[in-house]
């Protein structure tokens, strides 16, 4: 008799297989491995944008940006970004004082609805930024003051 747990490597070993042979016949993206190591290293939100390949951006009120004014725990901030602009094909979440500028870059087609929730930790009372980067390369964003709090005793 096979033991369950032969069978569930036997499992996972023949799983990784086949996902390798779909990768390298094509049939699943390799961008989703890639991401821009320029744009997750700049310190700016114009340097993070111009690293992505679009021009400066613009203020739009066809962008939002949402979170806490007042954030208590500033290791789990929730955010969201959402755009009603047409023709988008990146929408970025950006936090101006974090070391690392980029927080998420959403990738968006016709198929997908520009509007994103996630979450990202803030080490100090920033500007937030939803940019929305459109296919003939310009940028739009829409900013946010989120104060973070130490032990939520208040701004």
């Amino acid at each position: 008799m096979i033991s369950r747990k032969t069978s569930r490597r036997a499992a996972l070993q023949q799983s990784l297989a086949v996902a390798g042979m779909l990768v390298a016949a094509g049939v699943l993206p390799r961008t989703a491995l890639a991401y821009n190591k320029e744009a997750f290293d700049a310190k700016t939100v114009a340097d993070v944008v111009k690293a992505l390949g679009a021009g400066a951006p613009a203020e739009s009120k066809d962008v939002t940006i949402t979170g806490p004014d007042i954030a208590e725990n500033g290791a789990v901030v929730p955010l969201g970004a959402a755009t009603t602009l047409a023709g988008v094909k990146q929408l970025l979440v950006l936090v101006e004082k974090n070391p690392n500028t980029m927080v998420a870059v959403f990738n968006v087609t016709d198929a997908v609805e520009p509007n994103f929730l996630t979450r990202a930790k803030l080490g100090q009372s920033s500007d937030v930024y939803a940019v929305a980067i459109t296919n003939d390369g310009k940028a739009f964003y829409a900013k946010k003051e989120v104060k973070v709090t130490l032990g939520g005793c208040g701004g």
